[in-house]
């Protein structure tokens, strides 16, 4: 039997296969690739093909947005690291900016038995002669002997010292003790401690003034209407004894010098003498210049760390082609030249001039050296001039202080205003990246539902070729028929 169509059986079982992706021998072949039991009848593997769709779609901007990320990331962390490093050069800058740095000074007795010195920023150098005849001492005095439970009698001690002075009340049954007790808690003490001493004869009262020196001796009374005992009392405490209150007195190259204390100040401009014994002894003034050296040399120590940081921060590695965090970047290099800047003038109006005459040089590789030998130099010739070759108005310390500032300052800086800025831009790109993401998710889900709408269509025309196979087959096979 033959077919009436016009379309022959081969022609349309091509065509057929042609729509299916498939031979007519054979189900298998170059086009079986993308197929697989993910579709929803075709074979057709959706979720392979979306994702590959949505993933090339993303590379782009993604690599964009990550790369401008890490790059930002790294600014970041270098200037941090640049700030770091300037904060602590300027640590050891503003320590030579300091006249405490510069100074210092010691006082030494040759005689150490008469007691020590010590010394203020405002001394001066020089060797004098001292000579003390008499040491300060507090004021004291005992009463006579009481039994230790007797009451001593009613009324009123008045303690004075200069103008300061208080009243205490004792009772008619009031002890040594009581009185003691009420005196060292009166209010308005101008300076008595009260002691009792129980000896072999009794007890006795001891009152000592608290500080030395004749104008800190006290003066005790009983009032009108107080009893014969505490009259007595008063009157044998306000009896001169062999402890009385004491100046010390001293002479420094023959001029003689009174002090209700044997802490001697104001003699000597900015020294102190801590007087322990009469004699005599030479005292000697002279500047220390250990703080001033060990400042300077943490000064070079920092520079020399803040030179070893930039050279990292700006280093690139042409093996592994690999960049610091910095190199080129307009802050760092604004960093260097000013700081550089400074430290190559010359210091107007200074003798010493520049940090080379004061044996500071820089090395091949621009670090700093210091010479020992001629720093003590400078020092010992003239300290003046090196404080003010760092702390004066046009001193290396003062200007580098300034300068470092400008970059350092908190809120203001350069550093932090670039901060600022980068900060801004990770919280833009943020933004980017949940953005592009939300695009390609509605993009995803067009594509899902594209390809499996076209899945669908798929397994649907496969089955009609399935169906039209098989009826040609009938037709063009009539035997089969039966």
């Amino acid at each position: 039997m033959t077919t009436t169509s016009g379309i022959s059986s081969g022609s349309l079982s091509s065509l057929l296969s042609g729509l299916s992706g498939t031979s007519s021998s054979s189900t298998s072949g170059a086009g079986q690739a993308i197929l697989s039991s993910a579709g929803i009848g075709s074979g057709l593997n959706v979720s392979s093909i979306v994702s590959a769709l949505v993933n090339a779609a993303q590379a782009a901007p993604q690599t964009q947005i990550t790369d401008a990320t890490n790059q930002t990331n790294s600014l970041l962390g270098g200037l941090s690291t640049l700030n770091s490093t300037l904060t602590s050069l300027q640590s050891a800058v503003a320590a030579l900016t300091s006249t405490a740095t510069f100074n210092n000074y010691t006082a030494t007795l040759a005689n150490p038995a008469i007691g020590t010195a010590t010394t203020l920023s405002n001394a001066k150098p020089g060797s004098y002669a001292l000579q003390v005849t008499q040491l300060a001492a507090a004021q004291q005095r005992t009463s006579g002997a009481f039994a230790s439970t007797a009451a001593v009698g009613a009324g009123t001690l008045d303690i004075a010292i200069g103008s300061s002075s208080v009243s205490v009340s004792v009772s008619s049954t009031a002890t040594l003790s009581d009185i003691a007790s009420a005196i060292n808690s009166a209010s308005g003490n101008p300076g008595v401690t009260a002691t009792v001493i129980n000896g072999t004869a009794g007890s006795q009262l001891l009152l000592s003034s608290n500080q030395t020196g004749v104008a800190n001796g006290f003066t005790i009374t009983a009032a009108s209407g107080s009893d014969a005992g505490l009259a007595s009392l008063a009157s044998s405490l306000n009896t001169a004894g062999s402890n009385e209150a004491k100046d010390a007195q001293l002479t420094l190259n023959g001029i003689s010098v009174d002090s209700a204390s044997n802490a001697v100040s104001g003699a000597l401009d900015g020294v102190t003498l801590n007087l322990a014994a009469i004699g005599s002894s030479q005292l000697t003034v002279q500047q220390d210049t250990s703080k001033t050296v060990s400042a300077i040399q943490a000064f070079v120590t920092a520079y020399n760390s803040y030179v070893g940081s930039i050279g990292t921060l700006s280093s690139y590695d042409a093996t592994s082609q690999v960049a610091g965090p910095l190199l080129g970047d307009s802050t760092l290099n604004s960093v260097v030249n000013q700081i550089s800047s400074v430290l190559s003038k010359s210091v107007p109006g200074n003798s010493i001039g520049s940090l080379a005459s004061l044996g500071i040089t820089r090395q091949a590789d621009g670090t700093l050296s210091l010479a020992s030998a001629t720093l003590s130099s400078a020092l010992s010739a003239n300290p003046a001039t090196v404080q003010d070759l760092f702390a004066g108005s046009n001193g290396y310390a003062t200007g580098l202080n300034a300068t470092i500032d400008t970059f350092t300052s908190s809120g203001t800086g350069i550093i932090a205003t670039r901060e600022q800025s980068l900060n801004s831009r990770l919280t833009q790109l943020s933004g980017e990246q949940t953005a592009l993401n939300a695009r390609m998710a509605v993009y995803q889900q067009q594509l899902q539902t594209e390809y499996t709408n076209l899945d669908t269509l798929m397994s649907s025309l496969n089955n009609t070729s399935s169906f039209l196979s098989t009826s040609l087959a009938q037709l063009t096979n009539p035997s089969k028929n039966g």
